[in-house]
């Protein structure tokens, strides 16, 4: 039996000849990223905490650019530790501001800092919240084009959010957050990693 022709903007084979999603394709580090954290399970607030603000810092830019500063936001934003965002002051501030290993944008550090201080005082914490919106799996999407921007769960989720003084926190923002932390699988149909987190 001959294996299915490739679907156009479907998985595609990677250095290894494994099947992945397109676009881990691009880099070494998307491929890093792809393989070993993307849509995994992330159950911690600290880590909820800080794929919701990378995914803020990366509206308007490259994910890559973010991927390649992600241990210099770390180092900056103290681990991505909620309780020691949320007591950041105005010193704070202008070390972030100042530090070139990051992206110096005011709005979206500030967002980073209210937000850690909003994550303190969730109900069960921010961890629980995200994940009351995982649904019934979705079938695999087969394509790029078959992955939405943002679904009803997204919106409803950032809605929630923002009651609760997020910002930052769009419907799109918050579907990349919760692909990221694979409270939803959108590995394509064909891609090695499918399932894989589950």
């Amino acid at each position: 039996m001959s294996e299915p022709a490739a679907v156009a903007g479907g998985a595609g084979p990677g250095p290894d000849g494994l099947l992945r999603c397109p676009w881990a394709l691009g880099t070494v580090d998307y491929l890093a990223y792809h393989d070993q954290e993307w849509g995994r399970p992330v159950r911690t607030d600290a880590g909820i905490f800080e794929r919701l603000s990378l995914e803020a810092f990366q509206s308007g830019l490259s994910w890559l650019t973010i991927l390649r500063k992600r241990e210099n936001f770390r180092a900056a934003f103290a681990g991505f530790d909620p309780g020691k965002v949320a007591g950041f002051g105005a010193a704070d501030e202008a070390r972030l501001l100042a530090d070139p290993g990051i992206v110096r944008n005011r709005a979206k550090i500030r967002a980073a800092i209210g937000n850690a201080r909003a994550a303190l005082v969730v109900p069960g914490g921010i961890a629980a919240l995200v994940w009351r919106y995982a649904g019934s799996p979705d079938p695999a999407p087969v394509t790029l084009a078959d992955v939405p921007a943002s679904t009803p769960a997204s919106q409803a989720c950032a809605r929630e959010l923002r009651k609760l003084g997020f910002s930052f926190v769009g419907p799109v923002t918050v579907y990349a957050t919760l692909q990221a932390c694979g409270v939803v699988d959108d590995h394509l149909a064909g891609c090695f990693c499918r399932g894989a987190g589950q």
